[in-house]
This record gives structure tokens, sequence and C-alpha cells, in this order.
């Protein structure tokens, strides 16, 4: 069992930047990847970003050149920044972790972009 625990999200005006992070805890030391995703209201649940257990990265092209993922070991946290935001960023975000045979999920985390 994974536990996934987001926090970082709030209300931001657009231009600006906030950080999501990702504490996980539990049978971590399985874990493949982990990734962060979205879904804004009325819409389907989207990729944003994932880190490998190796350290590759892949992104949405939404959010290239101005979001990063990243972790900390030994913290057992994963992060999340984002800037420039958009409105079209408001979402909840969710972070992700996947072993071999399965998938778990944080609870989400609020983004708001105002225009």
């Amino acid at each position: 069992q994974v536990q996934l625990v987001e926090s970082g999200g709030g209300l931001v005006q657009a231009g600006g930047s906030l950080r999501l992070s990702c504490a996980a805890s539990g049978s971590i030391f399985s874990i493949n990847s982990m990734a962060w995703y979205r879904q804004a209201p009325g819409k389907q649940r989207e990729l944003v970003a994932r880190l490998g257990i190796g350290g590759s990265t892949n992104y949405a092209d939404s959010v290239k050149g101005r979001f990063t993922i990243s972790r900390d070991n030994a913290k057992n946290t994963v992060y999340l920044q984002m800037n420039s935001l958009k409105p079209e960023d408001t979402a909840v975000y969710h972070c992700n972790a996947a072993q071999l045979d399965r998938v778990y999920w944080g609870q989400g985390t609020q983004v708001t972009v105002s225009s």
C-alpha cells in the first residue's frame, strides 16, 4: 500500500506560480513512476507530468516550459512547480504513484487561476 498526500494548491492570479507537493508513504520502494494529473470541471482527468524511476520526465504539451516535476528522495516527496499559470490551468490536481500492477491516487488539491 502507498499513501499519497498532496498540498500546495490555492488561488493565484494569471502569470503567478505555485508549487504542489506530494508526500508518499508506505510501500514506496516498489513505485515505478510518479505523476501529476488534473481534472477540470466537466473534463476528463489528464496527465500533466510524469517522473520515471530513472529520472525521465514527460509533460503535457499545454504545460511544457511552464511546469517542472521533481522529487526529493530524502523526503519521499514529489513536487510540481507551476509557473506562468493561466486560467485554463484551473483544476483539481492529483498525485499518482504507479507500481507494476497497481496505481495509487492522492485526494487532490485545488488550483484556481484568476484572470
